[in-house]
């Protein structure tokens, strides 16, 4: 990270385990099978299973968790279709509950798929690393700051014992991404100076309480809507666009940070305690700054789009195409998957980007090499960690400030009788973040 860096990994090695010896590689090249398990049986991970398969001949799926079972029966249906002789899950090796990724690590798996909700991830990805596993690991990589510190200890853990840890921010996989990114840093617009990522779109799922749940239950079965679980949508989803602009900006960190956000349309208590909408605004210091639009509202005008402005000219990212002193297209637009039909390649002859994560992970796997995604991963969910909070709090923040919060949005214990760390009041709804009155921690 190009800004306080040496402090944040000072901050994270606190929370790292002891640091075992270097290790090689799990099953380098010259190996046949690699186990695969899967933890997080929802659509994003049954989809990367899927993508580990097709990403390698040797690799077979052996083992499925998840909080709730119904999830796993779900994804494993799913997987048998696809590839069924590739698909060697035994009722023994479907782990439920809070501790199925305990048990899933401890048996005879090569490389771990974490797919659960982002609270989990740093709990999870600890555990495989400190277990000798590979990890594919999704976005975002935490909900605060203490766990996103413990990502990037981890993460240099990882590095020294040689495993690979890839990261579900998946554009930086996109082939038209890529190519664009390069001629971006080959000056291709000049100095930019100005960055924004749009990510309005309508509305997503909810699953309505059922009276046999707890508390705890409806909270995991729609973690999307409540903030420890799945960091609010700037955090979840706006990620992919901040993490696309931070690239460009050759990963450099803001300064500051100030935001507009509220809750204005998706008011029931259905939806838990995130807002609806976001705009940030992240300044560095060299002038620069970074515009992030996030909208989650039905019926209002959509864009998903990331535009820089630079001295040269312009660029549209998605698009693929720059404007300016250079005029250059790809030809294709990023995540253009027309024709596409769960195999490799596209009719247009673009390999889909969470099909290219999981080729370059096994293949370097197989090759007794390294991909860390590590630091990138969690300089990108902290950036948006930062919007959120900023938009919370209703303060300008900064990027030390945000280095060092001490924020854990995590429960007492992990049960399903436990108390979540936020409940509904007397009326049935949620506690909300409320600008200029929430303090920053």
């Amino acid at each position: 990270m190009s800004i306080s860096r040496r402090h944040f990994l000072r901050t994270a090695a606190a929370a790292s385990g002891t640091v075992l010896a270097l290790q090689r590689s799990a099953h380098a090249s010259g190996s046949d099978i690699l186990k695969v398990g899967l933890i997080g049986c929802g659509g994003r991970g049954t989809g990367a299973a899927a993508n580990a398969l097709n990403a390698d001949p040797g690799v077979r799926i052996v083992a499925l968790a998840d909080a709730f079972d119904d999830r796993i029966q779900g994804a494993l249906k799913q997987l048998k279709q696809l590839q069924p002789d590739r698909v060697d899950v035994e009722p023994s090796r479907c782990y439920v509950g809070f501790d199925c990724y305990k048990q899933l690590i401890a048996g005879d798996v090569d490389v771990v798929l974490l797919a659960a909700p982002p609270h989990f991830r740093a709990l999870h990805l600890a555990a495989a690393i400190e277990a000798g596993k590979h990890v594919f690991a999704e976005k975002p990589v935490g909900v605060d700051a203490t766990g996103v510190r413990s990502v990037l200890a981890t993460c240099e853990l990882a590095k020294k014992k040689n495993l690979c840890v890839v990261s579900g921010l998946c554009w930086r996989y996109d082939t038209v991404i890529r190519e664009t990114i390069k001629r971006i840093h080959d000056g291709a617009i000049g100095d930019i100076m100005a960055v924004q990522t749009s990510r309005n779109l309508g509305s997503l799922w909810h699953r309505p309480r059922q009276p046999e749940w707890t508390e705890m239950e409806f909270q995991m079965r729609n973690w999307y809507y409540f903030t420890w679980l799945g960091g609010d949508h700037n955090v979840e989803q706006q990620i992919h666009g901040i993490d696309k602009c931070t690239w460009a900006l050759k990963d450099k960190a803001p300064a500051t940070a100030w935001a507009v956000s509220g809750r204005q349309v998706r008011v029931d208590s259905k939806y838990g305690n995130i807002y609806d909408h976001h705009a940030v605004v992240y300044e560095y210091d060299d002038g620069s700054r970074m515009y992030a639009l996030a909208r989650q509202q039905p019926n209002c005008y959509n864009d998903y789009s990331e535009v820089l402005f630079g001295t040269k000219g312009r660029c549209d990212l998605q698009k693929g195409q720059i404007t300016g002193e250079t005029n250059w297209s790809h030809g294709q637009q990023a995540g253009d998957l027309s024709g596409y039909s769960g195999k490799r390649t596209s009719n247009n002859g673009l390999r889909p980007m969470h099909q290219v994560e999981q080729d370059e992970m096994f293949a370097a796997i197989r090759a007794g090499k390294c991909i860390n995604n590590g630091d990138y991963m969690c300089q990108s969910t902290l950036i948006a960690i930062m919007g959120r909070t900023a938009g919370y709090t209703g303060q300008k923040l900064t990027w030390q400030q945000m280095t060092e919060s001490k924020l854990d949005l995590s429960p007492e214990k992990y049960t399903f009788d436990a108390t979540p760390p936020i409940l509904p009041g007397p009326d049935g709804s949620y506690p909300i973040a409320t600008p200029g009155v929430t303090e920053f921690v």
